[in-house]
């Protein structure tokens, strides 16, 4: 991946969903338990990644005992059409893992979602590759959307960041 040198924000039009994801290996040894589950999940990411008229903007993954993927979606509707149609990769393997593992303690899965509004968000990358939301929107230089996060957030009129910029 390309570094970007210097200091760049996201830029995402409109509101957005911000999805996390993941699970937990709480019985390392039972592979049984959680392979259904870890394996699933690259399945979906695929066909996010094939079909963006299906909303996602673009995802970021993480593996450790404690997975993250974080998902950034167009619209709540758009991700909750996703998680119930039986023609798309989740609905089946959601229901497999209820009947599986369930409340076994085996297996750990989470999300959070969080409905962000237009302009309701602030990001910097300094010297990074186009990451996160930068990757699902826009990858503009900081001085597009202020030098500091208190103005690129609104929370601010003046812009005066606290350490100066690069």
């Amino acid at each position: 991946m390309t570094v970007h040198r210097g200091r760049f924000t996201a830029d995402i039009d409109g509101d957005f969903v911000v999805f996390l994801i993941g699970m937990r290996f709480n019985a390392p040894l039972k592979v049984h338990k959680w392979w259904p589950v870890f394996v699933a999940m690259p399945k979906m990411l695929r066909v996010l990644a094939q079909h963006p008229e299906l909303g996602c903007l673009g995802t970021q993954s993480w593996i450790g005992r404690t997975t993250v993927i974080v998902q950034y979606w167009r619209d709540f509707e758009s991700l909750d059409r996703f998680a119930r149609d039986k023609d798309l990769p989740h609905l089946e393997p959601w229901r497999q893992f209820n009947r599986r593992v369930r409340a076994s303690g085996d297996v750990g899965i989470w999300h959070e979602t969080f409905k962000v509004p237009a302009g309701g968000y602030e990001a910097v990358y300094g010297n990074m590759p186009v990451f996160g939301l930068a990757r699902a929107g826009a990858h503009v230089p900081v001085g597009r959307r202020g030098q500091s996060a208190a103005s690129r957030i609104g929370a601010a009129a003046i812009d005066e960041p606290a350490v100066e910029p690069y």
